[in-house]
């Protein structure tokens, strides 16, 4: 067997994050603000001020400060390895690479940019950091950052992946954050959401709507965002950009790149190094492939439109593919992936053909996932899982018309807290949910008036 991990050195980490903006073949459409409904230079005032220059950035390249390549050191450069037993399963002539961001102290892609948020919220000066999680590895990265940088976090869990996922919450207060499942009584808009339905299962557009009111009313705190904002898909280019090293290594180039996407930042910090070529015409051929849920088919089945970022319309109005800001998503494993909407990037560079988008279905994802397990020895957070099985379909493309394509497949991060899903799946109780168009409909009937 041939060699199968490539292995960057320590010095080989990222000191610049790629901005892809300067390169989009057509301006990325503004973000307007929720009151005015003009564009607007900056989001209402949530963020630090260089968060705030990072999302609108000109410049290619951002320089990463010591300090955010210090705590990288903990866990990056990250492994790329060569599949070979799952190739060998499958009889396929692919070869089949991924990049595993599973090895951070949280176990996904998410500390890439919650440290450099953390650090940036350090500097200028507040003491605390209010977020949203959905499946909780969001919330789990805010928290193990805030304790590296001495901050305090309050973290609005949505409610159904809280009490699913009991070991994330355990792993943030390990770490010194606070965790309450949403909505919430903390908030006036969680309290009027518990009135409507008290047994509410939640959804990232209300946690969000909790986290923003959080911070909005305290003078120490800033909001954290955790993916969709173009500045935290800034912060996860470290991801494309050792994987292009480490491709190189491996003497190929992918002929198809792989992965999962809910808000869009682990597959875009992967794809956005490698999109650069397809935009410039060196890689005409390449595809890149955003697997999503049926359960939450945002590109697949969304329109491409002006909508808030979350449930309450405090956040900024952003042009991209959406299911509703008031779209409650069926509770399936993936909580991850459950977002209304998708990263305003991702978004454009999908309208404009530079990416492709597939939705699949829960049950096959999960046998994606335990083919994997059985084979690389990973088992995988339920969102992979999602790119698992469109790598494995590909693979299969393959072995039917001979053709040697190389993949690479985007791993954002383990399943060690979500035995209970894989308990469910091998126990035959988990079920497919494909989202309803009359549903997405009704969703959609609360968009908001933009001139």
């Amino acid at each position: 067997m041939e060699n199968n991990t490539f292995v960057l050195s320590e010095k080989e980490i990222p000191t610049h994050w790629y901005n892809i903006l300067p390169d989009l073949p057509e301006p990325l459409p503004p973000e307007l603000h929720p009151g005015t409904k003009e564009p607007t230079i900056l989001p209402p005032p949530l963020f630090s001020a260089a968060i705030n220059d990072q999302e609108f950035s000109p410049e290619n390249w951002i320089e990463i400060p010591d300090e955010v390549r210090d705590a990288y050191r903990l866990w990056r450069p990250t492994t790329l390895y060569r599949a070979y037993r799952l190739e060998k399963l499958l009889d396929t002539p692919a070869r089949i690479y991924y990049k595993y961001e599973g090895s951070s102290p949280p176990g996904s892609h998410k500390p890439n940019t919650a440290v450099a948020q953390a650090y940036y919220g350090k500097k200028q000066g507040v003491k605390r950091l209010a977020t949203e999680t959905g499946a909780g590895q969001w919330g789990s990265s805010l928290a193990f950052a805030c304790m590296l940088f001495g901050l305090e976090c309050k973290v609005y869990m949505v409610n159904v992946s809280y009490h699913q996922k009991p070991y994330r919450r355990i792993m943030m207060e390990t770490w010194g954050a606070q965790c309450i499942p949403s909505p919430s009584p903390d908030t006036d808009f969680g309290q009027k959401m518990l009135a409507e339905d008290p047994k509410s299962p939640g959804s990232l557009g209300i946690a969000i709507s909790e986290a923003i009111e959080d911070a909005f009313k305290r003078d120490d705190t800033l909001y954290s965002i955790g993916s969709v904002a173009n500045h935290v898909l800034l912060h996860q280019t470290v991801i494309g950009q050792e994987a292009r090293k480490q491709m190189e290594m491996a003497g190929v180039y992918p002929d198809i790149i792989v992965g999962c996407v809910g808000g869009g930042s682990n597959f875009a910090g992967m794809f956005l190094p490698f999109v650069k070529d397809k935009i410039e015409g060196t890689k005409p051929d390449l595809r890149i492939i955003c697997a999503e849920p049926t359960s939450c088919p945002t590109l697949t089945k969304g329109p491409y439109t002006w909508d808030f970022g979350d449930v309450a319309g405090m956040a900024p109005i952003l042009k991209m593919y959406t299911l509703g800001h008031g779209f409650i998503p069926p509770p399936v494993h993936a909580g991850g992936l459950r977002y209304h909407g998708m990263a305003p990037i991702v978004c454009h560079l999908y309208k404009l053909g530079l990416v492709e988008a597939r939705a699949v279905p829960q049950l096959a994802t999960f046998e994606a996932g335990v083919t994997f397990a059985r084979t690389e020895g990973i088992i995988s957070a339920p969102e992979t899982n999602h790119a698992i099985r469109v790598t494995i379909d590909e693979a299969l493309k393959c072995r039917q018309s001979g053709e040697a394509k190389t993949i690479l497949l985007a791993h954002s991060g383990h399943g060690h807290f979500d035995m209970a899903a894989y308990d469910s799946y091998l126990s035959g109780k988990l079920q497919d949910y494909d989202y309803p168009e009359a549903k997405v409909k009704e969703a959609l009937a609360s968009l908001p008036e933009v001139p």
